[in-house]
């Protein structure tokens, strides 16, 4: 039981920070504008990726938050992960761009699995 309490906090943890904090201290940055820009979606994309991932990283870091709604982050988290590696195949080919969002997603997929060996 701890070992699993403990992959899941850290697992758990690596997603607050890059879906999270990094989102919210850098999302607004004029390499961030670039980015969005360039795999064709508007300015105004960049403001509502970062308030549902701001959200969703504080739905799951919350203990208190009902497994419902952590459910509906875990799924969120999922769908935009998913999108950010196709979008950066198609624009750029498959590279750096795809592969880091599915490493991404395999932290992400350990601490739902983690998540439901705890509840």
């Amino acid at each position: 039981m701890q070992k699993n309490k403990l992959i899941f906090w850290i697992s758990t943890s690596l997603i607050f920070l890059f879906e999270g904090v990094m989102p919210a201290l850098t999302g607004h940055s004029e390499m961030s504008k670039q980015g969005i820009m360039h795999l064709g979606y508007p300015e105004y994309f960049i403001t509502i990726l970062v308030v549902f991932k701001v959200l969703g990283a504080l739905t799951l870091i919350l203990p208190q938050t009902p497994a419902r709604l952590k459910e509906w982050a875990y799924a969120g988290f999922t769908f935009n992960i998913i999108a950010a590696a196709a979008s950066n195949t198609i624009v750029d080919g498959l590279g750096f761009g795809t592969v880091f969002p599915l490493i991404i997603l395999g932290v992400l997929a350990m601490s739902y699995y983690q998540f439901h060996k705890l509840t």
